[in-house]
């Protein structure tokens, strides 16, 4: 019996750390789903990809370009202008630019949201309304 009872306490001490941890995991925006990190994480790899490749294109040709610009001018290693329901763009003004990753808001009562975030030429990725 008293080995039971060893085995139920030990058990239960398992499951609070257990739990513990788990409500203690990171999350990478406040209000987001710890299931989001991953693709937040991704788009921010994006944005960040995308900033470097307007700064390069900006310090060969003298001017900012679109994102469809710095594709087809193999600029941009990647391919696609979205990645899980966010959608990208670059905003060009002379020789400034202002990549965003903008996603649809979530459904009405639902407690997860999706930051829009946005990247400049000093590559630090902020959010934004």
């Amino acid at each position: 019996m008293r080995s039971l009872v060893g085995l139920l306490v030990g058990a239960a001490l398992l499951f609070a750390v257990y739990q513990f941890s788990l409500k203690k995991m990171p999350s990478t925006d406040e209000g987001t789903a710890a299931t989001q990190a991953i693709s937040l994480t991704g788009v921010r790899s994006d944005l960040l990809q995308i900033a470097q490749a307007e700064r390069l294109y900006i310090a060969a040709n003298g001017q900012c370009a679109s994102l469809g610009e710095l594709i087809s001018s193999n600029s941009l290693s990647m391919t696609r202008t979205e990645r899980d329901g966010y959608s990208y763009a670059v905003e060009c003004s002379g020789v400034a630019f202002t990549a965003t990753a903008r996603h649809s808001p979530a459904p009405a009562g639902s407690p997860i949201r999706y930051p829009n975030l946005t990247v400049d030429s000093s590559l630090e990725v902020h959010e934004i309304d």
